[in-house]
């Protein structure tokens, strides 16, 4: 089989039945694999999504902080910039182009890290990378591990359902994950640390980048604005934390067909253009379907790209080296041809 069909973690419910047709699991299936995977008790390979949303329980409690204490108009406009723009621009620019699609290359391993840790600490790349490798090969069918014509829960909780890596990778096949994740700088577990931890990332290393992380940035929030911007741009991870979980499923239209002419010009998956995470976090998402390796996925003049006004200040810098713009090849491709046949 291809190695994007067995590196992921195959549910207890499967990808497919035996008509090759996609598994629409039930509520209570969802859940009875979600709080299987998060048993740490069961086996220790349950590690990291069990971290991963310890994260966002800690979050969760500064957010709860903020709302009984820290709501003044500042503390608000604060947590709405860093929760709505700041992360989310982030995560595209480093989880998304970054880490995934290699859409840019750093100038050296200085800058990578600043990247890295811009923002307070949530995803793990592993969780994130892998997955949506095979969410590209595999859009909108059988084995997309956030495949949202299986509904809103499939996708809300694919980080821990659908997106580990398997368990039970040969060497070969644990080679050619660490080929995936070499670029992002995360230090790899050796083969035998695999298989006792059954991930890419070794659990101490996580942790301590975690704790280094958030006392960094709590520290920092702390000097600038006191206990209340620090617990309020907390509270605005945590809520952003919640909400990038849903994204995938509004972006490939709730599984519904719902491109537009002039709009959405990759009709291979159901994948969307909108304006909200469009403009907050340069996730022009059918545009991105389109051309997964650009640096920029916002291509017309008012699809606005934080992100890759980000990528394209840093090259400025000097900070990146090289990227991908795909934005020629959008006009001459598609937006061209659909204005001409138009007029015709």
């Amino acid at each position: 089989m291809p190695f994007l069909d067995y590196v992921l973690q195959t549910p207890s419910y499967g990808w497919k039945d035996a008509q090759q047709a996609l598994v629409k699991p039930t509520a209570k299936q969802i859940f009875a694999e979600f709080f299987s995977r998060l048993n740490v008790f069961k086996t220790r390979k349950n590690w990291l999504p069990f971290f991963s949303w310890l994260k966002v329980i800690c979050l969760s409690a500064f957010f709860i902080l903020f709302l009984i204490s820290y709501q003044y108009w500042w503390t608000i406009l604060a947590a709405f910039v860093y929760g709505m723009i700041v992360m989310g621009t982030h995560g595209t620019i480093w989880h998304h182009r970054y880490c995934t699609h290699g859409a840019y290359t750093f100038k050296n391993k200085f800058w990578r890290f600043i990247t890295q840790n811009l923002t307070i600490n949530v995803i793990p790349e592993e969780i994130y990378v892998i997955s949506h490798h095979v969410h590209h090969s595999k859009s909108d069918q059988p084995g997309d591990p956030y495949n949202a014509q299986a509904g809103f829960l499939y996708c809300f909780l694919a980080d821990v359902n659908h997106q580990p890596i398997a368990k039970d990778l040969g060497e070969g096949c644990y080679n050619r994950v660490k080929l995936l994740m070499k670029h992002t700088g995360v230090k790899a577990n050796t083969y035998q640390q695999y298989q006792r931890w059954g991930s890419y990332v070794n659990p101490w290393r996580a942790l301590l980048s975690w704790l280094l992380n958030w006392s960094f940035w709590f520290t920092a929030f702390y000097l600038i604005g006191g206990t209340a911007l620090a617990v309020s741009l907390f509270g605005a991870a945590g809520f952003w934390a919640v909400g990038v979980r849903t994204f995938n499923y509004e972006g490939h239209a709730k599984g519904k067909e719902k491109q537009r002419p002039g709009v959405d010009y990759n009709h291979g998956d159901r994948s969307i253009n909108q304006l909200w995470p469009g403009y907050v976090a340069g996730e022009w998402h059918n545009n991105h379907h389109l051309y997964p390796k650009s640096a920029r996925s916002g291509f017309k003049p008012h699809q606005l790209d934080l992100a890759w006004c980000y990528i394209k200040t840093m090259y400025w810098l000097g900070a990146i080296s090289a990227y991908r713009d795909s934005k020629k090849d959008f006009y001459r491709d598609y937006h061209q041809p659909y204005r001409q046949n138009r007029s015709s």
